[in-house]
C-alpha cells in the first residue's frame, strides 16, 4: 500500500511540474517554435516517467526539474524593447527631504483607447501635504477579478495615481495565461487620475469604484515612498510581472509590508474583485452604510465618464462618495 501511495504522489507531482514546465518551455522557450515544442513534449514525458522508475529515476527527475527552474528564473527582463506608446517612458523619482520630483507622470489626452496625444510631465509633490490614500477597483468582466490602482490626495496638488501593470511591446496584448510566465515586464504607471482612471471608465468600458481608506498619513507617506523607490528601481533594473506573485494587487501587499503595516493574508488578495468585502470587515473603508449600499455608492463610472477631460476630474468623481473613515487603532494597539 505504501508503494502505491508513493507512486501515486510522485505521479501527481510529475504531472503538475511537467505540465507547468512544458508550458514554460513552449511559451518562454527558444525559437524556432518547433524546437520549443519538442523540448516541452520531452520535458512532460520525462516528468511523468522518471519518478515512476527506481530511486535513480527520482533523482534524475529532481535534477531535471531543478534545471528547468534554474533556466526559467535566469531569463532576463529588459527595458530596451519596442514599447507601446503608453508605457514607453519609465517614471523616475528624486526625493529631497519632503519634496518628491517625479519624471514621466502620464497625463495623456484620450480620444479613444488607442487614439491619444501623449503627454509626459514632471511634477513635484510635498509629502507633508498628503491628505489621504484611496484605492480604485476597475472591473471589465468577472465580478471576482479587478485591477487595483492606488491614489494619494494632496492639499494643494492633484491626486497622484499609481497603477502596477504589464509593460507591453508594440503589437502585444495582455493575456491572463501569459501573465504567469516570462512574457511581460513590470511597469509602474504614475499618472494623473484623469488619465489612468478616465481611460478605463470612458474608453475601455470598465466599471470603476473608488474607496477612501482609513490609513494614517504617516503610513500613506511611507507607502508612496515605497512605490516611488520601486518605480525608480524598475527604471534602472527591469523586473518581470507575474499574474500570481507580482500583479496589481499582490505587489501592493508587498509595498504595504515594506512599510511595516500588518497585512494578514486573505484569499481575496488573489480574488481581488472581492477586496471591498475585506476592507469592510477590517473597517478600512466607511462602514456607516450596509455593504451593498457602500458598494453602490462607491461606483464612480458614470461620474468619470461625465467628467471627461475636465481639469477638476478628481473632484468630480469624488462628489457624493462616502466620507473617509477616521483611522482607529485596532484592539491590542497594533497598527493595520
Amino acid at each position: 500500500m505504501g508503494a502505491v501511495i508513493r507512486r501515486t504522489l510522485l505521479g501527481l507531482l510529475g504531472l503538475v511540474i511537467g505540465a507547468w514546465g512544458a508550458a514554460a518551455l513552449w511559451i518562454d522557450g527558444p525559437s524556432p517554435r518547433a524546437f520549443a515544442g519538442v523540448l516541452a513534449a520531452g520535458f512532460l514525458i520525462a516528468s511523468l516517467v522518471l519518478p515512476q522508475l527506481s530511486g535513480r529515476g527520482v533523482v534524475a527527475a529532481l535534477a531535471l526539474w531543478a534545471g528547468l527552474l534554474g533556466w526559467w528564473f535566469a531569463i532576463p527582463p529588459s527595458n530596451g524593447r519596442n514599447w507601446l506608446a503608453d508605457v514607453a517612458n519609465a517614471p523616475t523619482a528624486t526625493i529631497d527631504g519632503n519634496l518628491v520630483t517625479i519624471h514621466n507622470v502620464r497625463n495623456f489626452e484620450y480620444r479613444s483607447e488607442n487614439d491619444y496625444t501623449p503627454r509626459w510631465e514632471t511634477r513635484t509633490y510635498d509629502l507633508n501635504e498628503i491628505r489621504g490614500l484611496d484605492i480604485f477597483l476597475s472591473k471589465w468582466g468577472s465580478p471576482y477579478i479587478a485591477h487595483t490602482i492606488m491614489s494619494w490626495e494632496f492639499a494643494s496638488a492633484p491626486p497622484l495615481a499609481i497603477s502596477i501593470e504589464t509593460r507591453k511591446e508594440q503589437g502585444e496584448a495582455y493575456s491572463a495565461v501569459l501573465g504567469f510566465f516570462r512574457q511581460y515586464e513590470l511597469y509602474y504607471v504614475v499618472a494623473d487620475e484623469r488619465d489612468v482612471i478616465g481611460v478605463r471608465a470612458d474608453h475601455r468600458g470598465e466599471q470603476v469604484a473608488l474607496y477612501r481608506l482609513a490609513v494614517p498619513l504617516d503610513l500613506a507617506r511611507a507607502l508612496l515612498l515605497s512605490y516611488l523607490r520601486a518605480a525608480d528601481e524598475v527604471a534602472r533594473q527591469p523586473a518581470w510581472y507575474n499574474a500570481f506573485s507580482h500583479n496589481c494587487t499582490t505587489t501592493i501587499r508587498l509595498h504595504v509590508l515594506q512599510t511595516g503595516i500588518a497585512q494578514p493574508w486573505d484569499y481575496r488578495i488573489l480574488v481581488n474583485g472581492r477586496l471591498p468585502e475585506m476592507f469592510y470587515e477590517r473597517k478600512s473603508i466607511n462602514t456607516d452604510l450596509p455593504l451593498a449600499d457602500m458598494l453602490a455608492a462607491s461606483d464612480i463610472t458614470a461620474r468619470a465618464k461625465a467628467a471627461g477631460a475636465a481639469p477638476d476630474f478628481s473632484a468630480r468623481i469624488r462628489e457624493g462618495l462616502p466620507p473617509r473613515p477616521p483611522f482607529r487603532t485596532p484592539a491590542g494597539g497594533a497598527r493595520p
